[in-house]
């Protein structure tokens, strides 16, 4: 192997083990985001409230392709991601509502 393959390669896997370590992270961050939205849930079960709010959810989705914009991420992937992770919280609220 050439001394610029071999860098290179040293390359690739000091990437590919921070992307490894930010994986791990993001799956950290959204078990404690979906504790709390469990939370939530159990707390507009009791209430009888319903289970999506379509104006928060839409502020949360400006919201977060602001942030994408300015951390020079594509807004439309933010967008994409949130609105998956939105219709999964509601998926367990209405769970959590049915008898």
């Amino acid at each position: 192997m050439t001394d610029a393959a071999q860098r290179a390669a040293e390359i690739l896997k000091e990437h590919r083990e921070s992307i490894d370590r930010l994986d791990a992270i993001l799956v950290y961050t959204l078990a404690e985001r979906f504790k709390h939205t469990q939370a939530v849930g159990r707390l507009k079960a009791s209430h009888d409230l319903p289970p999506s709010d379509p104006a928060r959810e839409a502020r949360q989705i400006e919201r977060l392709e602001t942030l994408a914009r300015e951390a020079d991420l594509d807004p439309e992937f933010a967008k994409k991601f949130l609105t998956f992770i939105i219709s999964e919280v509601i998926r367990h609220h209405e769970k959590l509502q049915s008898p």
